[in-house]
């Protein structure tokens, strides 16, 4: 193992890490001056290997810090296979060989195939020695875990599929608040379709045709089906865990009862239950597939005992459905849901005598409610600001607006003023 590890630190010194990583739009806290252990979060294939490498190359730029100072080591690595806490002391001693000094960061990829990884991590942060950043595996690896291995002595840090922030600068599309009067806005829309219909998973956005990203989508979701849920929960109704799926890609932005699709389930004559369903329902949110979302009530037990709306974390996953029509005010909406999920925002749906699609919480009061449509029109204007109109009386929140795909305009219903917004607009100007 001294030599693999010798091999291991002299490829890390030695290779360079290239300068074209995207920036992701990010707040990073600054490892500098971490006192706890960062650790990163979200789905897989999101980028969190090549933000660990954002963080070194931005240390190494603004401080005196140099290669010598990280310890990078991914323990996905097939060479590492099998490797403990016992073997760390020569993993070390091959560093300061090679290097000539200590490591001050240690950065650790896929930190889960490290056995007994927690306790190692906590010895390491007692001796105050380090600055530690790790990222793990949703299949073996869940928030819930990093919190019971850490016990305080780590922040979270969540990362998901480029936000259209990113996507335009993926695609070297500058933008400011002037860009949307100009020619080049066109620019943005069309950027925005594409962000839109095909997802922003890093690798999804670098291919160049449809089959393409959709073999790649159709990998990452049997991954998540097989590792994420299969294996990591030993799961044997793997029927019931294909229908939640498949009803995932194509009932996204839709209310979902747990009581109605175990009645569909049997209909089929797939044996299940409603805590199965239940507890699987929970397993794709943990492995970041899914994105839920409750109704709003003050009462626990209510928002338990109603349905949910399901979101995907990825609107790519949409082109895995079987859609006979296309789906655009659910994509527009979920694209939404996404960008909340992202922003760490507090959101239930709303729906008592009219439905609001995202009521947001913040210091424990409602306070923005949002409409999402394709296009404000006759046919939907009553159905769609009726209900910002009662949450507006019922619950005195401070913001309610629509969000639609293209209407920038303010307009006067029922002598109220409704201000509407391009979601491309609100994604890149709006906080």
């Amino acid at each position: 193992m001294k030599k693999v590890f010798a091999q291991i630190i002299s490829e890390w010194l030695e290779d360079f890490i290239s300068e074209d990583i995207l920036q992701r739009d990010i707040d990073v806290p600054a490892v500098e001056q971490l006192h706890e252990i960062l650790a990163i979060t979200g789905p897989r294939r999101a980028g969190k290997t090549f933000l660990m490498y954002q963080m070194i190359t931005n240390l190494i730029a603004a401080t005196k810090c140099k290669r010598e100072d990280f310890l990078y080591i991914d323990f996905e690595d097939y060479r590492l296979s099998g490797v403990a806490g016992p073997d760390l002391d020569d993993l070390f001693a091959a560093f300061v060989q090679l290097s000539g000094q200590q490591p001050k960061y240690l950065f650790f990829d896929e930190i889960q195939h490290l056995a007994d990884w927690g306790r190692i991590l906590r010895t390491f942060h007692n001796k105050r020695k380090y600055k530690i950043v790790v990222s793990g595996s949703n299949s073996e690896l869940l928030s819930k875990e990093i919190a019971t291995e850490l016990r305080g002595r780590y922040v979270e840090l969540l990362i998901t599929p480029y936000s259209f922030k990113e996507y335009l600068k993926q695609n070297k599309i500058d933008y400011n608040r002037h860009t949307q009067y100009l020619p080049e806005r066109g620019n943005i829309i069309r950027a925005f379709d594409q962000y839109l219909f095909n997802g922003s998973f890093p690798e999804v956005t670098l291919k160049e045709n449809e089959k393409e990203r959709r073999k790649l989508l159709h990998n990452y979701y049997y991954t998540v089906f097989y590792n994420d849920i299969i294996d990591r929960y030993n799961i044997k109704a793997k029927d019931t865990l294909n229908g939640l799926m498949s009803q995932a890609v194509n009932g996204y932005s839709e209310l979902f009862s747990i009581s109605s699709f175990e009645k569909s389930l049997k209909q089929a004559e797939i044996p299940t239950s409603k805590r199965t369903i239940s507890n699987y329902l929970q397993y794709l949110k943990n492995a970041y597939f899914l994105i839920l979302i409750e109704k709003f009530s003050y009462s626990t037990r209510k928002r338990m005992m109603n349905p949910v709306k399901l979101y995907l974390i990825d609107t790519g996953f949409s082109a895995l459905g079987i859609n006979f029509s296309e789906n655009r005010g659910k994509l527009l909406e979920n694209i939404v849901a996404i960008e909340l999920f992202r922003r760490g925002e507090k959101v239930f749906y709303y729906k008592e005598k009219r439905e609001c699609d995202f009521l947001i919480i913040r210091n424990t009061k409602p306070e923005i409610a949002i409409q999402v449509c394709w296009e404000l029109n006759q046919q939907n204007i009553k159905r769609e600001l009726e209900a910002l109109i009662e949450i507006k009386e019922n619950l005195s929140t401070k913001e309610n607006f629509v969000l639609t795909y293209d209407q920038d305009d303010e307009i006067e219903y029922r002598s109220q003023k409704f201000i509407l917004i391009p979601v491309w607009k609100w994604l890149l100007f709006f906080e």
